[in-house]
């Protein structure tokens, strides 16, 4: 207890809380402290998790937007596609890889050891025998950009790749571009995701 003096001089006694108040207020107190540094931490770990998350989504499933028609009618320019980070990949697949800085998408025609050749009319056979490629549109096949000596041995360790549109696309055909390493592998393509009314399963 404390003494006070009023207005007129009189001395008053005024109470102070009693412990149970104080308890009472302390707990408060401590509680919000606690929940404060609880709020931080949990506040803390989840942007960790979705750092950590979008790190290894970029890793391991990473988007792609496409720029050219190259692989028309399969994709085109603006389309916007997920890959799986992953090196077994066959024939058929669509991939990504890297090339003097850029990702290029293609798709594959022939694996390590085997024969390509094609026709002066732009008919793929891979040894020996012609290739379904149901996804070309009708007389799409082109002998194209092609420079290589036929028909053409895939070396050890590499992919042999051509765009869907032939008449345009620049791919293994060309030893500018010429066959793709395990070491520039991107991905294979899996889903396009944009636009939303074309949104499709991949391969």
């Amino acid at each position: 207890m404390k003494l006070k003096q009023n207005k007129k001089n009189e001395i008053k006694l005024e109470e102070l809380p009693d412990a149970m108040t104080l308890s009472r207020v302390l707990g408060e107190v401590k509680y919000r402290e606690r929940y404060l540094k609880t709020l931080k931490n949990t506040l803390f770990t989840l942007v960790t998790v979705a750092a950590v998350a979008v790190i290894m989504a970029m890793i391991w499933f990473p988007v792609l937007q496409i720029y050219g028609n190259s692989m028309t009618p399969s994709l085109s320019s603006g389309d916007t596609v997920v890959a799986i980070h992953t090196k077994n990949v066959s024939k058929g697949d669509m991939i990504a890889f890297y090339y003097n800085n850029k990702v290029l998408v293609k798709r594959v025609i022939a694996t390590s050891g085997q024969w390509v050749n094609i026709d002066k009319d732009g008919t793929v056979r891979v040894d020996n025998k012609k290739i379904d490629e149901t996804y070309l549109l009708k007389g799409e096949e082109a002998f194209g950009e092609t420079n290589i000596e036929l028909p053409y041995q895939v070396p050890d360790g590499k992919l042999f790749v051509m765009g869907d549109h032939r008449r345009i696309s620049v791919d293994s055909r060309n030893t500018a571009v010429g066959t793709v390493s395990d070491e520039q592998l991107v991905g294979k393509l899996a889903l396009r995701i944009w636009p939303l009314s074309r949104v499709k399963a991949l391969n």
